[in-house]
């Protein structure tokens, strides 16, 4: 199969402070690793942190009460302002993606990689926006939703971080982004929370 590579605008190390948004995608086995990331975030990040997880679709989920008891995340409403200092969790059912006003908005359309919702979709929306300010890490899943998306992150200066799949419960994801983009970084969970307190 022919792998589509993205080609890199920026390659510059990223200075401190150089990030104005977290994303983190993940999907299968990634619940236990976003748990240990969170509780090593400080509650007042200086940017916004934006969570997409794979959740089944019209089935009550806890998702947003299990991690609420780490950190204070909230799902956002449409149109609402993304803000600095806040957590946000991708509602269940639905794309999330930021429009260039930065503010939120939800959508409703077809699946993307079987999700809704798609971390592709929420990723490709940030890296649009915010460019080389944007940092977006993807976990354990069992598909590639956020592979594209990641590479659009790299491609448009930002910074892609990958899971070491050797560590995901489930590698497919990780491994899927590390094929597809050129400069990913692979990363074991500890590794990841090093990079965000040395590099944001």
């Amino acid at each position: 199969m022919h792998k589509r590579k993205y080609t890199v605008v920026n390659h510059n190390h990223p200075m401190k402070g150089a990030y104005d948004i977290i994303t983190i995608g993940g999907s299968a086995g990634s619940l236990s690793v976003l748990t240990m990331l969170l509780d090593a975030l400080p509650e007042n990040m200086r940017m916004p942190v934006v969570i997409v997880l794979h959740r089944l679709r019209n089935v009550e989920s806890e998702m947003g009460r299990l991690l609420s008891a780490t950190k204070k995340i909230r799902e956002p409403e449409d149109k609402e302002p993304v803000k600095d200092h806040h957590f946000y969790l991708a509602p269940q059912n639905y794309h999330l993606m930021i429009e260039a006003d930065k503010t939120f908005m939800l959508d409703y359309s077809e699946l993307v990689n079987y999700s809704r919702p798609a971390i592709d979709m929420t990723f490709s929306s940030v890296a649009e926006v915010y460019g080389h300010r944007a940092l977006c890490i993807l976990l354990s899943g069992a598909n590639k939703d956020g592979a594209e998306g990641l590479c659009e992150v790299i491609a448009a200066g930002g910074t892609g971080i990958a899971q070491d799949p050797q560590t995901a419960t489930f590698e497919a994801m990780p491994q899927s982004a590390i094929d597809l983009c050129r400069d990913v970084k692979i990363l074991t969970i500890e590794e990841i929370i090093k990079f965000i307190f040395f590099e944001t």
